[in-house]
């Protein structure tokens, strides 16, 4: 029997389609992690205060969460590549505007439409469902979380370099810069290599997307509801650490910048081959919700060893092997979902599942601010306890998905 999604491989456009969307995912990346390293500048340049400055990484976030919900939605309806193209080089746009920002507020708002229009995550993991054989899925997905990977080594450290000291505004341009011409190029690479995947009876003009309505109709779906929310906490434990890092490396370490952005450096690389080639081996093997659960478990457990460990180089390993298990996790999650998601809203139900990660990205800093005035550890312990609720509500959805398929 032959899968109905061997023939959408077909249609859209096979390896070389999936080749340009993990491209578009690295140069995405590349470009968000150009901005990370230039942030703490903004202080110095507009002379802001430091917590203007961190609103500049939630609000990113918050306009993520908004995307997601409304592009995948409305590639479901409309279709990929058009939705791919309008946000790629919108993007870029962001990106523009943020190089010739003339105050902190408009900076604000700058990230906050890239935010928005890069919230399309969902529109390429929606393609990749679309043309994906099941047995090759989860391993697709994992894909999309190694270029993930890359990019966030690779961006950081291209910010550094094209970064200019002591020239002001202007300092900012050249990275800023750079990382639209890298959006755009993705964007002319998937006008041109990148070909429909959703057929004409699912891709219609429709009425004007309602981007609550995704989330409301995954959370209407008990099942939805529960990966949703194993998806939320998780986000929100693992979130509140990474806010921290830097002044808990400092404080408790005495790292600098340089040993900072190495440790950045080890996880990315990590996240990349856990989910570029680890991922889809282990769903393989064990199951997608084994998977979610057992990466969820060994998160919190490498967590808690990073906060009381008294070793350093412990301390690296823990978080190396906390990353790699959060990050193996999701291409099992999208897994799951696409088996539980009706077939015509894969899109907006795996857009739905992004913004509940954005929603918890935008909490998670804010509770880790506060956790972290009380004691230093103190967001450690809040993430790796966030991980044991996360692991629960992942494992009772696999098992509700798998009486499904055994009913069915």
């Amino acid at each position: 029997m032959v899968d109905d999604r061997d023939n959408g491989e077909a249609a859209g456009g096979g390896r070389l389609a999936l080749a340009v969307l993990l491209l578009i995912v690295f140069m995405s990346l590349i470009g968000f992690g150009v901005v990370i390293p230039l942030l703490p500048f903004y202080a110095e340049v507009f002379d802001a205060a430091p917590w203007q400055v961190t609103l500049m990484f939630s609000v990113f976030s918050a306009g993520q969460f908004i995307g997601e919900l409304t592009w995948g939605r409305l590639s479901d309806r409309i279709g990929r590549k058009p939705v791919l193209l309008l946000t790629i080089f919108t993007s870029g746009l962001g990106y523009v505007a943020l190089a010739y920002a003339p105050g902190i507020w408009l900076a604000i708002l700058a990230r906050f439409v890239a935010g928005f229009f890069s919230g399309n995550i969902s529109t390429i993991q929606g393609y990749i469902v679309d043309i994906s054989p099941p047995s090759r899925l989860a391993g697709r997905l994992g894909l999309i979380g190694a270029a993930f990977g890359i990019g966030f080594v690779v961006g950081p450290a291209l910010g550094g370099f094209l970064f200019i000291e002591n020239a002001g505004e202007a300092g900012f341009r050249p990275p800023l810069l750079a990382a639209t011409a890298l959006c755009w190029m993705a964007g002319l690479g998937a006008l041109a290599f990148v070909r429909e995947s959703r057929g004409r009876s699912a891709a219609t003009v429709p009425a004007r997307p309602n981007p609550i309505a995704a989330l409301t109709d995954a959370l209407g779906s008990p099942v939805l509801r529960k990966i949703l929310g194993a998806t939320f906490l998780g986000f929100l434990a693992f979130s509140s650490l990474w806010a921290v890092l830097g002044l808990w490396g400092a404080a408790k370490w005495g790292w600098g910048a340089r040993q900072i952005s190495q440790v950045i450096s080890l996880t990315g690389v990590a996240a990349a081959l856990a989910q570029g080639f680890f991922s889809g081996f282990v769903v393989r093997r064990i199951g997608e919700t084994a998977t979610i659960v057992g990466g969820l478990t060994i998160t919190g457990i490498a967590v808690l060893v990073t906060a009381l460990s008294g070793q350093t180089w412990l301390v690296v390993v823990a978080l190396i092997a906390a990353t790699a298990g959060h990050t193996m996790s999701q291409p099992a999650t999208s897994a799951l979902i696409s088996h539980s998601a009706p077939p015509d809203k894969q899109g907006s139900t795996l857009g739905a599942n992004n913004a509940a990660g954005s929603a918890a990205r935008v909490l998670g800093p804010a509770i880790a601010g506060a956790l972290f005035g009380l004691a230093i550890d103190a967001p450690f312990l809040f993430c790796a306890l966030g991980m044991g609720p996360a692991a629960w509500l992942a494992w009772r959805a696999g098992r509700a998905v798998a009486a499904h398929r055994r009913s069915a």
